[in-house]
This record gives structure tokens, C-alpha cells and sequence, in this order.
């Protein structure tokens, strides 16, 4: 009975030991096919999230494409001389402000042109024996396919100086034409652009009617569907003089990537902080310090001489480096990079030329110091014609009759064989213009 007894206990531990072995055999096999499935499906996961990635790059690549030939077709597309073009909208944006929307005259279609580029119209203004010159920027996206928009402020005389007649070609804008009425304009052209194939972060940066480059640029950022991401610095007295208010506001609502931020230097009685605007005083470099989150952005000036030099000053301390740091160049809002330091020899040898305006009957001594053939000729008491004194218009073309001349920047298109754009150049030797 004793031996049957314990005969029956072994058998019964046997049991109870396979029993428990074969539940840690089933355990370890089912944490092994956890960690398969976890392992199979992390792999999943990061080979989705890499194609996705590379679906990305894709379709940055096919738009960068697209975009370059875009750009490769832009020349071919456009026109040589001047085009007509009707002013099919007349719009009075704020004070002594109009923006003009113009239709090509002849109906067809309108090439393509990088945001930031100027028109260069051709003006018939009564009482003048030949056309006026003048450029304005582009102030609409070039994704617009319908019209060309320019956006015009009058330049009145000085308070301190009243009897300085007003700007002749804005006045002629904002007070003569009007709808219906056409207009000659050369195709757009300019070197200060952004460069929209590119996804870096920038910084628009405008004073008064200064933003219709910028506007151009923003239009073009939020048109592109691009997340490029754009801080909008834009600066005016008051709210009667904010150019294209309820654009930008529209413009920033609907584009969470366009960071758009408005100064008054003198809010007006009825200009509400907030609604109105942001900050009060003017754009400058202590601003952009207080809100960007670094200094690590492409900027983009367009203003007032006296607002470009303050900006470009405050960049430059901010350690902002030169190439990084692009701005429109039209006429007083000139803004002269540092040139580098003539040589003693280059002094000795620029001084020593002999500069003659044959039809004035002068012959002068080129003054080292002067800044170009143009401004040269002008404190001689030669008048040149001139538009946008950035070499672009063509307006200061005068025949070379002997001598050669250095450009001080590239011309936006190649000046005619024999003659020198006087704007943006001075004498390599002894010169002789017609003029």
C-alpha cells in the first residue's frame, strides 16, 4: 500500500514538472513572437517613414524642376522694346497711393517674371520733346496670369521745400491716368528677386512704398503653396499711409508661415495697437533682435536711403554676413555696399584721366571719388538722361566715341556694342562720351 502510494506521488510530481516546463516553453515562445511583431512592425514603420521621406524629396526635386525651367523659359518668353498695355483697374490704395492693374493690349499671354522685378515704363508726358523713363516694382505674384500690378505713391515736394515741383512721372500717374488708357512698358527685369526654388527661412523688410517688392515676394511664398517660412517687417507713419492693408492682413491670416509685423513711427488718432498694428516706432535691427528667433535668415531691404543704411548697419553688427543680406537699388534708395579700398597705384592712375563730353564741349579730370559717369557728369553740369540708376532701364545709354569703361556691377542686360550704361560705370582710361 506504501509503495503504491508513493509509486502514485512521483508520477503525479512527473506530471507537475512537464506541466509547468511546457507552460514556460509556450510563455518564452509567445514574448518571442511579441518582440517579432514589434521588431516587423517597427521596421515597417521606419521603412514608410523613409519613403514618405524620399516621396518628399521627390516632389521637392520635380518642384525645383519645374520651377528652373520655368525660369530657363522666362527670357524666351518675354518681349524686346516696349509692349502696350491697358490699364484695366485704377485702385487708390491709401494717401497719394494707386495700384494699377494692366492687361496686355494685345491679348496675349504674360511671361513669368521673379518676384521682386520692375516694370520700365516708356511715359509720353505732355509738354516733353521725348518720353519719360521711369521703373516700378512689381507688386503681385507672379502667379497671376491675367495682369501686371505696379503700385504707385506721388512723390510731393519737400514741406521745407515747396516749390520743388512734384515727381513727374507719379504725379502723372496718380492724377492723369485712368482707366482705359494705355501704357509702353519694357518687360520685367531686375536682379533684386528672391529665389523661389529655395526653402530658407526670410526676412521682408520695407519702408513705406518700399513693400511692393516684398508684397510681391510674400504673394509669391503664399501663392507657391511653399511652408517657407517669412517674417514680414513693414513700416509707415500711420494707418493713411499702410499701402495694401487688407491684402497683408488676408495674406497673413491665411498663411500660418508668414509672419507678418507692422510699425507705426506716428499712429494717427483713430490707429488701434493690435488691430492695426503691432509695434509702435520704426522698423530696425533692436526689433528684429526682440522677435526672430535667430539671426540665421535671408533678408530682403526696400525703403528710403536713410531706412536701408540704419538696417544694413544694425545686420552688419548682428553679424548678419554680407551675402545674406540683399536690397532694391532704385535711385535715392541706393544703399552702397562698402567698396574695397582703391591701391595707391588705382588712385594715381584714376586721377590721371581725362573724361570728354563732346557735345558740352568739356573735357574734365575724373575725380576719383566721383561714384559713376552719370553722377560725374551731372556735378560737371552735363545732363544725362536718367530712370533707375541701377543699370537696368537703359535710359543713361550714351555712345562711347573713344576710350573704355569699368562696370561697377553687372548690367541687368548687356548695353549695345559701343555704348556704356552711365549709371553704373566710370573710365578705365581716357574717355570720350557723347554727351
Amino acid at each position: 500500500m506504501i509503495a503504491t502510494l508513493i509509486e502514485s506521488l512521483h508520477k503525479a510530481s512527473e506530471v507537475g514538472l512537464s506541466d509547468t516546463l511546457g507552460r514556460l516553453l509556450l510563455a518564452g515562445l509567445l514574448v518571442w513572437l511579441a518582440l517579432e511583431i514589434i521588431r516587423t512592425l517597427l521596421r515597417i514603420r521606419a521603412e514608410h517613414a523613409q519613403s514618405r521621406l524620399a516621396l518628399d524629396k521627390l516632389r521637392a526635386q520635380l518642384q525645383e524642376t519645374r520651377l528652373r525651367c520655368r525660369e530657363a523659359g522666362q527670357a524666351a518668353a518675354g518681349w524686346n522694346g516696349c509692349r502696350k498695355f491697358t490699364v484695366a483697374k485704377k485702385i487708390v490704395e491709401c494717401d497719394d497711393v494707386c495700384a494699377f492693374y494692366l492687361k496686355p493690349h494685345d491679348g496675349r499671354s504674360l511671361p513669368p517674371f521673379h518676384p521682386g522685378q520692375y516694370l520700365t515704363f516708356q511715359l509720353d508726358l505732355p509738354g516733353r520733346d521725348k518720353p519719360l523713363i521711369r521703373c516700378y516694382s512689381l507688386s503681385d505674384s507672379p502667379h497671376q496670369k491675367d495682369y501686371y500690378r505696379v503700385t504707385i505713391k506721388k512723390e510731393k515736394a519737400p514741406p521745407d521745400k515747396p516749390d520743388v515741383p512734384h515727381g513727374a512721372s507719379s504725379s502723372y500717374f496718380c492724377d492723369i491716368v485712368k482707366e482705359g488708357d494705355i501704357l509702353n512698358a519694357k518687360a520685367p527685369t531686375g536682379h533684386f528677386h528672391i529665389d523661389m526654388t529655395k526653402l530658407n527661412p526670410v526676412v521682408l523688410l520695407a519702408g513705406g512704398v518700399g513693400v511692393t517688392p516684398m508684397l510681391s515676394m510674400a504673394n509669391a511664398i503664399a501663392a507657391s503653396g511653399s511652408k517657407r517660412e517669412a517674417w514680414f517687417f513693414f513700416g509707415v507713419r500711420n494707418g493713411r499711409e499702410h499701402i495694401h492693408k487688407a491684402e497683408l492682413e488676408k495674406l497673413a491670416a491665411e498663411h500660418e508661415n508668414i509672419h507678418l509685423q507692422i510699425c507705426y513711427s506716428k499712429p494717427a488718432a483713430g490707429d488701434v495697437k493690435g488691430r492695426d498694428y503691432q509695434h509702435e516706432g520704426r522698423v530696425d535691427a533692436e526689433l528684429l533682435k526682440q522677435l526672430l528667433p535667430s539671426s540665421n535668415f535671408e533678408y530682403y531691404l526696400c525703403g528710403s536711403g536713410a531706412f536701408m543704411k540704419s538696417l544694413t548697419d544694425g545686420l552688419e553688427a548682428w553679424g548678419v554676413p554680407e551675402k545674406d543680406v540683399h536690397f532694391e537699388a532704385f535711385g535715392p534708395a541706393t544703399v552702397k555696399k562698402k567698396a574695397a579700398v582703391p591701391t595707391p597705384e588705382e588712385t594715381s592712375h584714376l586721377a590721371k584721366i581725362n573724361v570728354t563730353f563732346s557735345r558740352s564741349g568739356k573735357t574734365v579730370r575724373w575725380e576719383p571719388a566721383a561714384e559713376n559717369l552719370l553722377e560725374f557728369a551731372r556735378s560737371q553740369g552735363v545732363k544725362i538722361d536718367s530712370g533707375c540708376c541701377a543699370g537696368g532701364c537703359g535710359s543713361c545709354l550714351v555712345a562711347i566715341k573713344s576710350g573704355a569703361v569699368d562696370y561697377l556691377k553687372k548690367p541687368d542686360a548687356e548695353p549695345e556694342s559701343g555704348s556704356c550704361l552711365t549709371c553704373i560705370c566710370r573710365p578705365q582710361k581716357d574717355l570720350t562720351l557723347d554727351a
